[in-house]
């Protein structure tokens, strides 16, 4: 089993004939996703060889919905233009939007959030600004490299990309049901919480790690979910103890005011709510690995 993405699911990539599309389809064809096509209007009617394919061209999301039945789009589209391409993906109703592009505005972000829960919730948005979803040996969509772990028991969720791939690579020799990166801009669509909550009702995931940052209050939210609504064990990290008061580090999202998200505030309410907190990555994988031999 796995959550969001599996190895039924039909992907088109939106900027799929631009220079990160076509890299990372090529990434995600060698790793078995299903890429179906890709849509740019500009192109549409034409088709271009990836990875030993030839995958059509569409002018919208709509059209190759029809045509091909694409349940997921990966967008990498610049973001000037992501608003347009995002909301055309939510207007078409596309099961899964997994949104990578970097440095999309926050008003832009909010609008097509706004739009997607205006229009019913049709549409499931992972990003902006995140590595995107895998589940190894089934689907891949995004950029996380698909050679880190293989399929396993573990469920992860995480902010960061880049410790999105860490732990991965530390839990390797267990494996994952599904991995996914939310993003660190201070709006996003998938959440912590959503995560969990489908990896607790996920029957091939056995426990769950979940890694967060300063800024904010989604981890404290999460605690509290954990707390009331997830039975499976849980280990979390959160990244940024060491970051000034003020200053924004890494991610937009990612600023302390007074004690308000601050790692160590999150870090207390994470292990109020039964949740075992490593110190460091390689400390949290450990304490992941402690808990599998157990189960």
């Amino acid at each position: 089993m796995s959550i969001f993405l599996n190895e039924h699911s039909r992907v088109i990539v939106q900027g799929l004939t631009g220079a990160e599309g076509t890299k990372h389809a090529t990434k995600m064809l060698a790793a078995g996703t299903n890429i179906v096509g890709g849509v740019n209007a500009r192109k549409a009617g034409t088709s271009v060889s990836i990875g030993g394919r030839d995958l059509s061209v569409f002018g919208s999301v709509e059209e190759a919905m029809k045509e091909t039945g694409a349940d997921v789009s990966v967008v990498f589209v610049p973001p000037a233009f992501a608003k347009a391409a995002v909301v055309e993906a939510i207007d078409a109703a596309i099961g899964l939007a997994v949104v990578i592009t970097e440095g999309i505005p926050v008003h832009d972000a909010a609008w097509f959030w706004a739009h997607a829960v205006a229009s019913g919730n049709r549409t499931r948005i992972i990003g902006p600004n995140c590595p995107g979803i895998i589940s190894p040996g089934k689907s891949n969509a995004g950029i996380i490299p698909a050679d880190i772990a293989g399929p396993g028991k573990i469920g992860l969720v995480s902010k960061s990309g880049t410790l999105t791939y860490q732990m991965m690579y530390e839990l390797r020799e267990i494996g994952f049901s599904t991995a996914i990166g939310i993003g660190g801009d201070p709006i996003i669509g998938t959440t912590h919480i959503d995560a969990l909550e489908a990896f607790e009702a996920d029957p091939e995931t056995a426990a769950i790690v979940m890694i967060g940052e300063i800024g904010g209050d989604a981890e404290e939210r999460a605690a509290e979910f954990v707390k009331a609504n997830v039975s499976k064990p849980v280990v979390g990290y959160v990244a940024g103890f060491t970051a000034p008061e003020g200053k924004t580090m890494g991610h937009a999202g990612a600023i302390v005011s007074g004690s308000a998200g601050t790692a160590q505030a999150k870090q207390d309410a994470l292990e109020a709510a039964g949740v075992r907190v490593g110190k460091t990555p390689s400390e949290t994988a450990a304490l992941m690995r402690e808990i599998v031999a157990s189960l």
